[in-house]
């Protein structure tokens, strides 16, 4: 532990990238089923059998409960088009032009990844894709904002600065943040999608933590259904969130939920990528 955040050691990391692998590959594949006629039980279904598969077990089903709220009852959360995040999988069948943000979680071995996607179904209104594409990229320019020796509060401010760099407004939502992640799902420290550089813990080697901005086309208040879990805007205005796992080596950055670690997307943004080597 370094401060109150837990520090992973390199083989912890491997550990980490393996499950990061299974999220990503099971994103991957929920995207291509999320169809026009799919329900999104069908496709926790469909999650449920990957999991299963990589022998991995899930970091969402049954998380949290109390005060009368259940715990979450499946193993990705679901939110369509103003719901936020958290949405809950269930009958509602999805339709040409929904707005789809799908967050997946495992555990392998005890230590966990975790990532969010989103896209549309069928063809996308230019608004949503905007919406996305912006999303996405401020939080790639949030990863690459991290290096040793650096804060917290050098992703936070990346992640904002590119966002109110756009001609088109977005709401960021502040209410919900990225997170420290191992060998729980939700460790310290917060990592908010807005702040000051400089701010904020040290960026230390073995540090993992999980960058997920969550824009939206209006304002960034939010408010939560009465299953407990769904968060929508209170405006109504279209929602997206998209997430990976990093960690930050003596090398360079890894994403440990992007298939090829995040070289590309990380490489062309000018950062020092990994490799996971000792």
């Amino acid at each position: 532990m370094a401060g109150g955040i837990e520090v992973k050691t390199p083989e912890q990391v491997r550990v980490m990238r393996r499950a990061g692998l299974v999220v990503g590959r099971t994103l991957a594949a929920l995207r291509v089923a999320a169809v026009a006629g799919v329900t999104t039980g069908e496709l926790d279904a469909l999650a449920r059998e990957h999991l299963a598969r990589a022998g991995a077990t899930s970091s969402f089903l049954n998380y949290g409960g109390g005060w009368g709220i259940p715990p979450f009852p499946a193993v990705t959360c679901i939110s369509v088009n103003d719901e936020v995040v958290h949405g809950i999988p269930g009958s509602r069948v999805l339709a040409d032009g929904d707005l789809v943000s799908v967050d997946f979680g495992a555990i392998v071995d005890g230590w966990h990844g975790d990532s969010a996607i989103s896209f549309s179904v069928g063809e996308p209104r230019p608004d949503d894709q905007r919406l996305s594409d912006v999303t996405r990229e401020s939080m790639w320019r949030g990863i690459a904002a991290a290096h040793l020796g650096g804060r917290v509060g050098d992703i936070s401010a990346a992640v904002q600065g590119y966002v109110r760099s756009r001609r088109e407004r977005y709401g960021i939502v502040r209410e919900f943040t990225g997170h420290g992640i191992g060998s729980q799902m939700h460790q310290a420290p917060d990592v908010p999608n807005f702040g000051r550089r400089g701010r904020g813990p040290l960026l230390v080697q073995g540090i993992c933590l999980a960058v997920e901005p969550m824009l939206t086309l209006g304002g960034e208040a939010t408010a939560t259904l009465d299953d407990g879990w769904t968060v929508v805007t209170r405006d109504r205005s279209r929602a997206c969130h998209w997430e990976h796992t990093m960690t930050i080596t003596k090398h360079g950055l890894w994403v440990l939920t992007a298939e090829d670690g995040g070289e590309v997307e990380l490489t062309a943004l000018g950062a020092k990528f990994g490799p996971l080597a000792d």
